[in-house]
């Protein structure tokens, strides 16, 4: 593989920021607008030279052509080595101490609702993030931003067939349940102190009908008002949360 094919390119501070701190020997460059004179651009420099990683403060313009017009980098890109999380379901699997604590994906193709998944993941605990491999949104450069860092930490693992995935985690003794709004137990009715994985559909399509049915519980997230449902990384936040709630952890 060449040096080129073995790197990308993430921005954002607290991407950035995150990798520094967690793998300082992965980041290759770091790229800041050289108009950045403000507390976190001298927290990055300070960072970098701790960590003895080279800093090139450079025109705002080059960092728009390096990662697009779209891409709010916020003044700062950083050249990195791609983060080798385990991509293993069975490995996973294998290493987890304690009760197991899993996320199911089914359609989540909008990466700001996936980095958003991916930092509640992190900070409650969750061994993995699952997703099919088709109709659904891979880590890339707007999943790390909005993650701030998780997407580094947290193995996602794209599988070919999700029913297929569910009936293999049940033969390891963790039940898996669908957030949904037809639910008829609430959430807080759920004994999520075993292992568990929990099932979320994106908005509007919701979880398809053969992946819920392969659940063993359908629970839902009580709400007021006049919206129908939450978001789909609301609902992953409330979910995680009920369940450390539960373990005390």
């Amino acid at each position: 593989m060449s040096e080129k094919t073995a790197e990308k390119l993430i921005y954002g501070f607290h991407p950035v920021l995150a990798r520094l701190r967690q793998d300082p020997s992965g980041v290759l460059e770091i790229y800041l607008d050289l108009t950045r004179r403000d507390a976190r651009a001298r927290d990055l420099v300070h960072q970098a030279r701790d960590n003895g990683v080279k800093l090139a403060q450079v025109e705002a313009d080059r960092l728009t052509r390096l990662v697009g017009k779209a891409a709010r980098h916020q003044g700062v890109v950083a050249r990195v080595k791609p983060v080798a999380l385990t991509q293993s379901l069975d490995d996973v699997l294998e290493n987890i101490k304690g009760p197991p604590l899993l996320v199911i994906l089914d359609g989540v193709t909008d990466p700001h609702n996936l980095g958003a998944i991916m930092r509640s993941a992190d900070a409650f605990g969750v061994h993995a993030v699952i997703a099919p491999k088709d109709n659904a949104v891979g880590i890339n450069a707007t999943v790390e931003k909005v993650a701030s860092g998780a997407a580094e930490t947290v193995p996602y693992i794209m599988v070919t067939n999700l029913s297929r995935t569910i009936e293999e985690l049940k033969e390891h003794n963790i039940w898996v349940i669908a957030a949904d709004m037809d639910g008829d137990q609430p959430l807080s009715r759920v004994d999520a102190k075993s292992g568990i994985a929990w099932v979320l559909g994106a908005e509007g399509a919701g979880i398809r009908r053969l992946v819920k049915q392969n659940c063993d519980q359908i629970a839902r997230i009580p709400i007021g008002g006049t919206v129908e449902s939450l978001n789909v990384s609301v609902s992953a936040a409330l979910c995680l949360y009920e369940t450390v709630r539960q373990r005390g952890t």
